[in-house]
């Protein structure tokens, strides 16, 4: 099975981060195909970033849907994600709700942790628009700065574990989740020294996404996820007009 790995912000050292991770974890016969934003931002960060993030997955999304079997939408705040799943036949991961549904499996309540503080608003955000914010614990981030975001995970190790128990301490949380695409493999690295079960979001991610092609699910034709009907466009990418359009492409 080919899975799309697709990065909505433009860091090419990320993806391969990303990729990285999700190879490891990857069952024998799943090919990662990685695809970086052409255009954007380096990693998205804010609500504004997230739309711009959102629509470029849709792009490439409608470049690549049919040359995969399944797709990732590699950030943490899933930006597109619901509108994917309405447009495209291919079963569509988001890495956040894959780490908190699993997170979901293994243990009552999540917590989680990440770099920098401009995440927090649009990360609850995130978890409310997917109905967990019942079963989260709480979302605490960094206040340092860091030299570069690809290197964050490596750059900050320490404090993010220091704050990760601190969470859990204070948040009653029976699970951690690192979020954010720089901290990719972090779990891998620091879990013997967290005392709850840590998700890995890539690796969550690609598990979810080779379940859902196990089992086999066909494209919804009626409720929320059903097709839009054909509609015209004007200025959009081809690839992107030709799925709004029922067009070949």
């Amino acid at each position: 099975m080919k899975i799309l790995l697709l990065n909505p912000n433009t860091s090419a050292d990320i993806t391969q981060l990303m990729l990285g991770v999700g190879q490891r974890a990857a069952a024998a016969g799943t090919e990662l195909v990685p695809c970086t934003a052409a255009r954007g931002v380096p990693y998205i960060a804010t609500r504004t970033e997230a739309q711009i993030g959102g629509a470029v997955a849709l792009e490439l999304l409608a470049e690549h849907h049919r040359q995969v079997d399944a797709a990732i939408i590699a950030a943490f705040g899933d930006p597109g994600l619901f509108a994917a799943r309405e447009l495209f036949d291919i079963p569509v991961v988001g890495m956040a709700e894959a780490a908190m549904l699993t997170a979901c499996m293994a243990g009552r309540r999540f917590a989680i942790v990440t770099f920098a503080q401009a995440l927090g608003p649009w990360y609850e955000e995130c978890v409310r628009a997917h109905g967990l914010w019942d079963r989260c614990a709480g979302i605490r981030m960094l206040d340092d700065p860091f030299r570069a975001v690809s290197e964050v995970g490596t750059e900050k190790e320490d404090l993010l574990v220091e704050l990760a128990k601190q969470t859990i301490a204070e948040r009653d949380a029976d699970v951690l989740i690192f979020a954010g695409a720089p901290l990719s493999g972090l779990a891998e690295r620091v879990a013997g020294r967290i005392p709850v079960p840590v998700i890995d979001q890539v690796v969550a991610a690609v598990k979810q996404a080779e379940a859902l092609l196990a089992l086999r699910l066909h494209k919804a034709t009626a409720g929320t996820y059903r097709r839009p009907g054909a509609k015209p466009t004007t200025g959009l990418p081809d690839a992107l007009a030709a799925r709004l359009e029922h067009r070949d492409y």
